[in-house]
């Protein structure tokens, strides 16, 4: 008689699905929990993994499943002579379907103030071993791992049966279940270790697909994208209110317009376009701050991504009105403002946690491997900075200085940032040198140059952009120092007037 196994931590349709499969000749074993549902509330025949065995459970129940005579009836190969004349003199039977679900670890992680020893109990260790071993004979045995699949594979048992193809999916999606489960393991071990290296020398990193995309960066390329778990967090977490699907473009946009609005604890609004803010104002008025914003520049705005830090109100919703975008995020909308914006038929509308986890990593593929780096994501205080020259910032200064700062760090080097009253007037990005972004930064903010500070990204190689900077009308610096030219240019600061600060921290963003 055909012989299944099922062990299922989530019982979601386990009894109606037992009831199939006991239909289609199979005998029913099972493991404690499992049994008491399948028999108490189904009122099935199912008999005891400990009877099969012979061996009771054990360890509290860390060992139920892990025996010969389990592993044997899983793994005996049907068209081998001697594994099933082995298993005839050994008394032992063939086991013909598994349908395990593991432990809770992911959910159990991320549970508030999670011990150790309530993660390492919600290790599963049968679980896996079985699915390994049914998969790797799913020529002979079928492995249902996904609730999902019950129905279908129920119809399939009660009617032609499954197909060696059938259960070769089936086996690789365990497999994917296994693999996962167990990156989530090493993970959290990794984070919550002692080591002092902070970078592994194996990464691990399993990713499930949350949606399809039209197409990738260009219409000739698939898309798609992916998280760490089911419950991703960020851009990747973000609820659609309104719009069409998103695109590739769109995500990569709205990532880096969320990542500069986030990083401000003043109400703060990013107008993002070709992953750089051509806008960016910090305002007391979430509507004002939107306004001063999107005046950074308004040509590059249009077809933009808007971000924003706190609630969009009405206000904000109606000053946006006039403006094509393509996107616009916050934490949350008044209603009167998501009213506004859902009139916008190709506006797509995003709702997004205000303070979404950090990624431990920063990943970039290059031909033949993965860039990995942690996250950019240090903790910085403008009152540790270096004045380097004669002339002391004003406190205003100071204010736009750290605005100014913060700005360039989201904003693609090599980048030069001109602000004025916490408020992006121009910047220069991607260039590949210094004093082409000066320049770019200089032609957008016009004669609101004059009065702004700059910021810039890494150390100035030469005086020439502090010339340059001058010769704008910017009245004050920031930067990382340590050229070894740094006096040359502290000297060109002097003599123009201007004041300039060293951060020590470079913000390179490639």
């Amino acid at each position: 008689m055909l012989k299944a196994l099922l062990s299922v931590y989530d019982k979601t349709g386990i009894v109606e699905f037992s009831s199939k499969v006991a239909a289609a000749g199979y005998e029913l074993i099972s493991t404690g929990g499992t049994h008491r549902t399948l028999t108490e509330d189904g009122r099935l025949t199912v008999g005891q993994v400990a009877d099969y065995t012979g061996s009771p459970e054990i360890l509290e129940g860390r060992v139920k499943t892990l025996h010969p005579s389990i592993y044997a009836g899983l793994l005996a190969r049907r068209d081998a002579p001697e594994h099933m004349a082995e298993l005839k003199a050994q008394s032992l039977d063939t086991i013909d379907l598994v349908v395990v679900n593991l432990y809770p670890f992911v959910e159990t992680i991320k549970k508030p103030g999670v011990t150790l020893a309530d993660a390492l109990e919600n290790i599963d260790i049968g679980g896996p071993t079985m699915l390994r071993a049914a998969s790797k004979n799913f020529t002979s045995v079928a492995v249902v791992v996904d609730p999902n699949d019950y129905e279908w594979v129920g119809t399939k048992l009660a009617n032609e049966g499954l197909t060696v193809e059938d259960r070769r999916g089936l086996a690789a999606k365990a497999f994917d279940h296994v693999s996962t489960y167990d990156a989530a393991v090493t993970a959290y071990l990794l984070e919550n270790g002692d080591s002092e290296d902070e970078l592994p020398d194996s990464l691990t990193i399993s990713l499930k697909k949350v949606s399809g995309l039209r197409y990738g960066e260009n219409p000739h390329q698939n898309g798609a994208l992916y998280a760490p778990d089911n419950d991703p967090v960020g851009i990747a977490g973000a609820r659609q209110l309104h719009g069409r699907e998103l695109s590739y473009n769109n995500l990569m946009d709205a990532d880096a317009a969320w990542r500069t609005a986030s990083d401000f604890t003043d109400a703060t609004v990013s107008v993002v376009k070709h992953a750089n803010s051509c806008g960016l104002a910090s305002r007391e008025d979430i509507a004002e701050a939107y306004l001063q914003a999107y005046e950074g520049d308004t040509v590059s705005a249009f077809g933009g991504i808007v971000a924003f830090n706190r609630t969009v109100t009405a206000a904000a919703a109606e000053a946006m009105d006039p403006v094509f975008y393509e996107v616009v995020i916050a934490p949350d909308y008044e209603p009167a403002a998501l009213e506004i914006l859902q009139k916008k038929r190709n506006l797509r509308v995003l709702a997004i946690d205000k303070k979404p986890a950090t990624p431990a990593y920063d990943l970039r593929p290059i031909t033949g491997g993965i860039l990995v780096q942690t996250a950019d994501t240090i903790l910085e205080d403008s009152s540790t900075w270096t004045v380097a020259t004669k002339r002391v910032p004003t406190g205003s200064e100071m204010q736009d200085l750290a605005f100014a700062w913060k700005a360039a760090k989201h904003i693609k080097s090599n980048a030069i940032v001109f602000v004025k009253d916490l408020a992006l007037v121009g910047m220069g990005a991607g260039q590949p040198n210094r004093v082409v972004s000066v320049h770019l930064s200089q032609r957008a903010a016009g004669d609101k140059a004059k009065g702004c500070v700059l910021s810039s990204d890494a150390f100035f190689p030469f005086a020439d952009n502090i010339e340059l900077a001058a010769e704008a009308g910017i009245t004050a610096i920031v930067q990382p120092g340590g050229s070894i030219r740094d006096d040359e240019v502290i000297a060109a600061a002097d003599k123009a007037g201007l004041a300039m600060v060293f951060t020590g921290v470079r913000h390179f963003r490639h």
